[in-house]
């Protein structure tokens, strides 16, 4: 039975990749990363016994938001951060069963993010995002990295920028994360991200990632749901002028979309109006 002070695995699973998802941290020591250096998406890395020396500025980084500590298996070190960063203020839980419960429980878990020398990650692409480049945006800051940075640049500047300015190119010709034969760039990012598997939020992405490929691609027949998409990303491109300020408003786009492949992708709606045809 989880503890008061402990969140179960499927009830972190829920949270995660949707805007109520806490500040999850990853405590554990150098010797257990090193034999699985794969994370909770959106964890941020504090090695133990280091993180010890900077609680302080962990708790201040949460900004009081709820956070979840799991170490290898979720016992003495998470307790103990966790306990640390409620002596701080924060609402801190720990991972029941820690980074060896998710895995076994086959959850999402994905590779590191590239990063510059500041240890953020930057990305840049082409101005005027449509379809694509809203989704790979959306995919980073909900699955890979919650503060990831976007720069939305000339196309033909896109990889000196990224050379300049040490940040990693998207969408473009010949770079990692780009088109590969008939996928898009966010089915790329699936792979590259290890975001792939049998877990309900795995197959909620390869769901929304159909509709994605062929609302990019001018296959308007892959999903029903591609035109909508389509028309929608479409009408936001045309309501902001402001590239930073529309990924803004496609974030609410793509947090809907996740929902309803995880959730409600199913669900029918079926009124006719049967016994309300006096009702105007």
């Amino acid at each position: 039975m989880t503890s008061p002070v402990q969140i179960s695995v499927s009830q972190l699973s829920r949270l995660v990749g949707t805007p109520a998802a806490p500040a999850i941290i990853d405590v554990r020591n150098g010797e257990d990363f090193d034999d699985d250096p794969r994370l909770i998406p959106c964890a941020i890395r504090r090695e133990f016994p280091s993180v010890v020396d900077q609680i302080d500025a962990i708790a201040a980084d949460t900004g009081g938001q709820r956070a979840v500590v799991y170490c290898q298996k979720g016992l003495k070190i998470s307790e103990g951060v966790a306990a640390l960063l409620r002596s701080k203020g924060v609402a801190a839980e720990v991972l029941e069963g820690g980074q060896f419960g998710w895995r076994d429980a086959g959850m999402l878990m994905t590779n590191d993010v590239p990063r510059n020398g500041g240890g953020q990650s930057v990305w840049v692409t082409r101005t005027r995002p449509k379809v694509d480049r809203i989704a790979c945006a959306w995919l980073i800051r909900r699955f890979v990295d919650l503060e990831a940075k976007f720069m939305f640049v000339t196309g033909s500047q896109v990889k000196l920028v990224a050379e300049k300015f040490n940040a990693t190119a998207f969408d473009v010709e010949d770079v990692r994360f780009t088109h590969r034969d008939s996928g898009c760039t966010f089915d790329t990012m699936l792979q590259e991200f290890g975001l792939r598997g049998d877990s309900k939020p795995a197959e909620a992405l390869g769901r929304l990632a159909t509709v994605i490929r062929g609302a990019d691609t001018d296959q308007l027949d892959l999903a029903p749901q591609c035109a909508g998409l389509m028309a929608m990303s479409l009408g936001l491109s045309r309501q902001y002028s402001d590239d930073l300020e529309q990924l803004e408003a496609g974030m609410h786009l793509y947090d809907a979309m996740y929902r309803w492949a995880r959730d409600a992708y199913d669900e029918k709606h079926d009124w006719s109006g049967a016994g309300h045809a006096g009702s105007r």
